[in-house]
């Protein structure tokens, strides 16, 4: 059985989190922005359905990208090195989580709720979350969102209605944060797609460790927009 969360931001100890299903530590609580910023200081994330409670996840091992350790895909680089984007942050911060919470192909339903949409925003406002967005003759074609605390930044989801439209925001975003001395991009889980960028696992100690220094160092401010180099995306 797991722990159901009562009126306390406390967790449990991560060595409670089951190995099956991977990462699941705790039920219940609220999507408070204290809870929220708790959490993911601790490596823990929310993830759940509309027909669930709240439930709270650290799986082990973990999925990460070091910025510095980016790589970037032949084909995505020739689109790079074209504008055919015009790269904003925090413009459409609620769009860009209805969009990624759009069904996806071989999907029924999403994880991203109204009840989470609204405590993101919250934390959006309170700048903590943030949005990179591929915008095309001012349509949104793409993006991503995430939580940043201190050094670290926590992914959450992307979408693209367009070739690469989120594939550039996230180089972007890479670029941005490798620039600005963040540690740790947390991508929570496994994919193809983050492991063709770089990320790799990592054991869940190994990433609790890397918060607890990471999180600690004041945040620094976000632009309004994101470009790359010539050089940047070779």
């Amino acid at each position: 059985m797991i722990p159901w969360l009562g009126a306390s931001h406390r967790f449990p100890p991560l060595s409670r989190a089951l190995a099956e299903p991977n990462g699941l530590l705790a039920a219940g609580g609220d999507l408070s922005p204290e809870r929220l910023r708790a959490a993911y200081g601790q490596g823990i994330f929310p993830w759940f359905s509309d027909d669930q409670p709240i439930l709270w996840w650290s799986p082990d091992p973990r999925m990460v990208l070091y910025p510095g350790e980016l790589r970037i895909p032949r084909s995505l680089s020739k689109t790079l090195k074209k504008p055919l984007f015009d790269i904003r942050v925090d413009t459409a911060f609620r769009q860009v989580m209805r969009d990624c919470a759009e069904p996806r192909a071989g999907q029924a339903g999403t994880w991203i709720t109204e009840e989470m949409t609204h405590a993101y925003c919250e934390l959006h406002a309170q700048g903590l979350a943030h949005s990179v967005e591929s915008w095309r003759d001012d349509q949104l074609v793409g993006g991503l969102y995430g939580i940043a605390l201190g050094r670290a930044f926590f992914g959450e989801s992307m979408f693209a209605r367009e070739s690469d439209a989120s594939k550039t925001a996230f180089v972007h975003l890479v670029h941005h944060l490798r620039g600005q001395d963040y540690g740790i991009i947390d991508c929570q889980m496994r994919t193809p797609l983050l492991a063709s960028f770089g990320a790799r696992e990592i054991p869940r100690s190994q990433f609790v460790a890397a918060l607890a220094e990471l999180v600690n160092y004041p945040s620094p401010p976000w632009p309004r927009t994101l470009s790359l180099s010539a050089t940047q995306h070779r």
